[in-house]
């Protein structure tokens, strides 16, 4: 027999039914049967569509967890600008593995790490970390990815790859919002993982996926003082790793990443979803390359300012991201200079603004 159990809501007055369908063959030819189970919430207990969607978000999320496991990264950096101004975690890559300290970065897909040919890669830190520089030769494990393999052809798609005739090897050439920038090549090795599973039990596992090898970076990727190994994106096109492993059914296509607002820094790092009843979600932007949010609204001292809304509008070249690669917030014209002119009107006189760079 085959069960199939399809629930009804109305919307309007909470109330839902189950239909329960079987489906097989039975000796007297009686099959299907519907057997239809009914209860109705009370009147005086009518529960709103979004109680319902809110209670099946948590319920997927722990049948997500207890199916795949989450992994877990510890995070280090903080947001302070003065310090570190970034947040980085640590992956184990190849056989045996090695360990690549890589910046937290929601604005951008791929994992990158500086390879061993790298042109212009800083060899120390100001972050006293020990920087890494990985080697393909020296993995077992590691193989090129060639223009062949249906990964690189997707990433053609978001410009996250590209593709040389001559040496039919997947490449890849990254500019950034600061102006610095990276050049390399994919390989395809294992990515080592903690799952947790059930909230207690820790395994370890491993995943192939691909990666780039960094053989050349420009601008702020070539200065020591807050240097790390390479960026760790998590974006929502198919070449980053959330989605190379919710593609291998290892883990599912969401992430969880808290970020500790101290001087001391640090925070959580999940792949799969933290249920947290307090958390409060703002949604998407659908059918954006980033990870849009609808801003409506900028308020000094309670007071809404006066922008026009249109400064907050999302286009294919225009909107809000959240994007943790970014240091500070940064704002259109419009919007900006009524939330200067609003703070430096509600501080006291004595306060002095201090200008950097025209800023």
């Amino acid at each position: 027999c085959v069960f199939k159990a399809v629930t009804f809501i109305n919307g309007a007055t909470g109330n839902f039914s189950r239909r329960l369908v079987v489906a097989g063959g039975g000796g007297d030819g009686s099959f299907p049967v519907t057997l239809t189970l009914e209860r109705a919430i009370p009147a005086s207990h009518k529960v709103e569509l979004s109680q319902l969607i809110a209670r099946d978000r948590v319920r997927h999320g722990r049948l997500l967890q207890s199916a795949a496991g989450v992994v877990d990264f510890s995070v280090e950096g903080t947001y302070d600008p003065f310090v570190v101004g970034l947040y980085y975690t640590k992956v184990q890559l190849g056989s045996p593995p090695r360990e690549f300290h890589v910046q937290i970065d929601t604005g951008s897909d791929v994992l990158w790490v500086s390879c061993s040919s790298c042109n212009g890669c800083p060899g120390t830190s100001g972050l006293q970390i020990q920087l890494n520089f990985f080697d393909p030769s020296s993995s077992s494990t590691a193989s090129l990815v060639r223009c062949s393999d249906q990964r690189c052809s997707l990433g053609l798609n978001t410009a996250d790859s590209g593709c040389s005739s001559e040496s039919n090897q997947c490449s890849y050439t990254f500019q950034y919002g600061d102006g610095s920038g990276t050049s390399g090549y994919y390989v395809a090795d294992f990515l080592h993982l903690d799952t947790i599973l059930q909230g207690s039990l820790t395994t370890n596992s491993t995943a192939q996926i691909m990666f780039g090898c960094s053989t050349m970076q420009t601008g702020d990727l070539t200065k020591s003082d807050r240097a790390v190994d390479g960026i760790f994106g998590f974006g929502q096109q198919s070449m980053s790793v959330i989605s190379q492993l919710s593609s291998q059914g290892l883990t599912p296509r969401v992430f969880s990443h808290c970020l500790k607002g101290d001087s001391n820094g640090g925070g959580i790092l999940v792949l799969g979803e933290i249920v947290e009843p307090n958390i409060v979600y703002s949604p998407l932007v659908p059918s954006q390359p980033h990870y849009n949010l609808n801003l409506q609204s900028i308020s000094v001292n309670g007071q809404t300012l006066s922008i026009d809304p249109s400064a907050f509008s999302t286009s294919s070249n225009k909107g809000t991201i959240v994007d943790t690669g970014t240091t500070l917030a940064y704002l259109t014209e419009a919007a900006y200079d009524p939330l200067i002119n609003a703070i430096t009107s509600s501080v006291s006189q004595s306060v002095r603004p201090v200008l950097t760079k025209g800023n």
